[in-house]
């Protein structure tokens, strides 16, 4: 018996030890979701965003509306939104006992190392640290196996739907930049392109900028782009816009991508 009491007291004390370690937290963006997952705090989750794919996972709204009674409901520990919720809409929607982070992570890569740091710091887990750390190191050391060799680049998100194409002062221009392309569209941040008219817009940018590589970067690899009309000088490259389209970093993945890849353009 007094073995058995024994066990119970040791489990309980296990449990309360992980309970510490694993702060409760809300996501509330897809992308902050990798962020935390790359640190090892994915199973640490409990609410994300409408936008979010985690199963059995509370939903706590959008960006821009976040659902505070959701979030309240969950009891969070850490609660993490991007600067696309107004700073006013996150205090008011923050629980007084919890701690939050708007993230900006869409200007540079350096937004998404000091993003890891910063969530490193709050949940104060030496692992998770270390991780945040290293991060930066990581995808330079990388970046500098792909051989852009001053190739005129465009990003486009995809060539469907409504298409943006990254421009300066974004997380894709500067690794692309590092990976020693040149970039075609000086727009600072991203260009929207019309839904209504995609294949005429994008093939009027294509052909205004001239490049000699259009990165495509899709979800959905078999996504066509036959209805554009590519210059003889261009040429076409899909890659996998889940290693791409969200600032973390899954980008280590999309680095490999390219250095794979990288054979077609040489």
């Amino acid at each position: 018996m007094k073995v058995f009491i024994y066990l119970l007291v040791l489990l309980q004390m296990f449990i309360q030890s992980a309970l510490a370690d694993c702060p409760r937290i809300i996501s509330q963006s897809p992308y902050i979701t990798l962020q935390l997952e790359y640190l090892g705090l994915k199973n640490c989750i409990v609410g994300t965003s409408r936008y979010d794919d985690l199963k059995d996972i509370p939903n706590t709204g959008g960006i821009i509306d976040p659902d505070a009674s959701a979030i309240a409901q969950l009891k969070p520990d850490l609660w993490i939104t991007s600067v696309w919720t107004k700073s006013d809409i996150f205090q008011q929607t923050l629980p007084p006992t919890s701690q939050g982070l708007r993230l900006d992570s869409f200007q540079g890569m350096a937004q998404i190392s000091q993003n890891l740091i910063d969530i490193a710091k709050i949940v104060k887990q030496p692992e998770a640290m270390h991780k945040a750390q290293q991060f930066s190191a990581q995808w330079q050391s990388k970046i500098q196996q792909v051989k852009g060799n001053g190739k005129k680049v465009l990003l486009l998100s995809s060539c469907t739907g409504q298409p943006y194409s990254f421009g300066n002062k974004t997380w894709l221009a500067e690794l692309f930049t590092q990976a020693g392309f040149k970039l075609v569209d000086n727009t600072e941040g991203v260009r929207h392109l019309s839904k209504d008219r995609t294949p005429e817009e994008t093939q009027a940018l294509i052909a205004a900028l001239k490049p000699d590589l259009i990165f495509v970067f899709t979800r959905q690899v078999a996504d066509a782009c036959s209805l554009i009309e590519l210059p003889k000088i261009s040429q076409l490259l899909v890659l996998n816009g889940d290693n791409f389209l969200h600032p973390a970093p899954v980008l280590l993945k999309g680095i490999d991508e390219l250095i794979e890849k990288q054979a077609i353009w040489q």
